[in-house]
């Protein structure tokens, strides 16, 4: 049987690829449908071998993401802002600027929030989302084989970049956290702990949409990476790893290095795109929260913002 019919759970694989994503909104309580920025080029360049080879041979290269940068950094992206907000319904009123301060798009993109939007739940045994998103949540990364489609599986290796690493967290719980264009795109410490430097892990830069992550989930550890370990008196050792996109060159630091940081805390932002954050525990140290487990079991990502529990120490 050729790749595209092969069935799984009764459903064809390619209309598993082709799929609208689903994901489940904690705020509503419902499946929800995503709409998704740039959709129709997104299918083509990972649906279409014509498309893949462009993304090989151009969309994938941080020149691409650098220059597509630089339009958003330019005044004239100024006039995206306005219909960006109409168009995906943006609340204004969380913003910490006047809608007018912003001299382009970008910084309309990773704009600040009010303290009052984003409150952190209280408690030193919960850990938080670290961004506004669409969160997988994975209970144990060594033997799970559905990551955003079945039998796929994770290399704890090469996504930390360090053997040794992957060896620590072996059988460890992961968080995905996927930010989408019309997401706040700053980041936060999960956890309160002393937080290291952060580490490039190099790479390329292709989409983490869904669209193309159930056709490449080594997209995750090709891709250009930062890492921070944190030690955290409450979780142990964890890790939160920011990972680059198509259009995202830019992943800015704004913490203090080798510091004390509290649950919450701002870690930086991410320049114009799609992108995600992961935050890895050793294991046994947490349990996510029962919604996500329970989403996740059925491939499904789980919609819920920055400073709301994800999970507890076990």
């Amino acid at each position: 049987m050729a790749v595209g019919q092969q069935s799984i759970n009764g459903m064809n694989l390619n209309d598993q690829f082709e799929a609208p994503i689903e994901y489940f909104n904690r705020h509503s309580g419902v499946v929800e449908t995503e709409s998704v920025y740039g959709e129709a080029f997104l299918r083509w360049a990972y649906g279409n071998p014509l498309g893949r080879l462009t993304v090989a041979v151009a969309v994938k290269r941080l020149w691409f993401s650098r220059w597509y940068g630089w339009r958003m950094d330019r005044p004239a992206s100024r006039d995206k802002v306005a219909p960006f907000i109409r168009d995906y319904a943006v609340n204004v009123a969380e913003f910490a600027a006047d809608v007018d301060s912003y001299r382009s798009f970008n910084e309309f993109f990773y704009r600040t929030l009010k303290p009052s939007a984003r409150p952190i739940a209280a408690g030193a045994s919960i850990a938080v989302f670290p961004a506004d998103g669409r969160h997988l949540a994975i209970a144990n990364v060594s033997s799970a084989d559905s990551f955003y489609i079945k039998g796929q599986r994770f290399n704890l290796a090469k996504f930390l970049g360090s053997a040794k690493l992957a060896a620590e967290f072996e059988g460890g719980s992961m968080l995905i956290s996927r930010l989408c264009p019309v997401d706040y795109h700053r980041f936060h410490f999960p956890v309160a702990g002393r937080s290291g430097a952060a580490r490039i892990l190099d790479g390329s830069l292709r989409s983490v949409s869904p669209l193309a992550l159930r056709r490449q989930l080594s997209i995750l550890w090709e891709n250009r990476r930062m890492i921070t370990e944190v030690e955290s008196d409450a979780f142990g050792k964890m890790i939160v790893m920011e990972v680059g996109a198509t259009c995202v060159g830019g992943m800015y630091q704004t913490y203090q290095a080798e510091s004390q940081v509290e649950r919450g805390a701002a870690k930086g932002y991410f320049s114009f795109g799609g992108s995600c954050v992961t935050t890895v525990y050793r294991p046994g140290a947490i349990r996510f929260d029962n919604d996500l487990l329970a989403q996740a079991a059925l491939g499904r990502e789980v919609y819920a913002k920055m400073g709301e529990q994800c999970g507890v120490v076990v």
